[in-house]
């Protein structure tokens, strides 16, 4: 998939391989629990936004099937359903009672974690 810069917000620093997202305002954030973000891929490199304003440095990213961290609920059984965003590392199989957002499918789970596709 193409790399994507997008503009970050400010007082935020994001880390090269976290899932991130894009929030209301279309700045690229880190995952978190939230409603109204919309899952953007991978972070393909850090940014340090945390003096700037909104748009000061730009962070690339890229769609694509990425491997994050399994917050305990996703097992195989959960292969083809939507991953929920826990933070910018985790992914769970529930929007924790209407808090989260979807991060994915879920394409393959292992032990060390779970193969989401973001598209």
């Amino acid at each position: 998939m193409i790399p994507i810069p997008t503009r970050s917000p400010p007082s935020t620093t994001i880390y090269a391989g976290s899932l991130v997202c894009l929030d209301a305002s279309g700045n690229l954030v880190p995952g978190s629990v939230a409603t109204t973000l919309i899952a953007r891929g991978r972070a393909e490199e850090q940014v340090d936004n945390s003096a700037g304003s909104a748009g000061d440095k730009l962070c690339v990213s890229r769609k694509g099937i990425f491997k994050f961290a399994n917050d305990g609920t996703i097992d195989r059984a959960n292969i083809g359903d939507t991953a929920y965003i826990v933070d910018d590392q985790t992914v769970a199989d529930n929007n924790g009672t209407s808090t989260r957002s979807a991060a994915g499918t879920i394409v393959q789970v292992d032990s060390d974690g779970v193969w989401i596709s973001i598209a």
